[in-house]
């Protein structure tokens, strides 16, 4: 009689373990979620904040058409982008061009005074300093998933319900991980 209390207090300490296991999977699934969430909200702004600087810049530049096409098309691409390392791949491309956009806007002073040109460059700085923030969250939560998905017993778990460790979000080199400056 009491082997039989002990194996079934033994199996509800197991079933308990194995329930909060299981909800700690689903609450850090949506915190990568939300996070993730959270750096497509930024990329959005910045994304619909890069035609208007194009346009502030096309007026003063006319003959640096290819650079502005570079930059709307990157934009493009990265709008397009699906996946964690699709966006990854077209952020790095669209950073690229932006830092070419603002090489262009350093050669025109009067663009480099203009107002609206000067608010469009302090809300991409804003944005960037929330992406960054939001990229930081992201790897965060996706590290605690990740770690839970893969470490023991936990891993049972995981696997018995078929969820998966979640992709990084970063940049490939160390010297482009850092925000991009741009001085007037």
């Amino acid at each position: 009689m009491i082997i039989l209390i002990i194996v079934i207090a033994l199996a509800v300490i197991f079933l308990l373990y194995g329930v909060s296991i299981y909800n700690q999977l689903v609450k850090l699934r949506n915190l990568v979620q939300e996070a993730w969430s959270s750096i497509d909200v930024m990329l959005k702004k910045r994304h619909d904040l890069i035609p208007n600087l194009v346009e502030t810049v096309k007026g003063y530049a006319t003959h640096e058409r290819e650079t502005l096409d570079s930059v709307t098309r990157a934009r493009a691409q990265a709008v397009g982008a699906n996946s964690v390392e699709s966006k990854e791949a077209a952020e790095k491309n669209l950073n690229q061009a932006m830092m070419n956009l603002f090489a262009v806007a350093e050669q025109y002073p009067d663009l480099k005074a203009n107002t609206n040109f000067q608010q469009l460059q302090s809300e991409l700085t804003s944005i960037e300093n929330d992406i960054e923030k939001s990229r930081r969250y992201y790897n965060g939560t996706v590290r605690d998933n990740n770690t839970l998905v893969e470490s023991f017993p936990s891993n049972i778990i995981a696997n018995m319900y078929k969820f998966v460790k979640s992709p990084f979000f970063e940049l490939e080199n160390a010297a482009e991980r850092e925000v991009p400056t741009v001085k007037f």
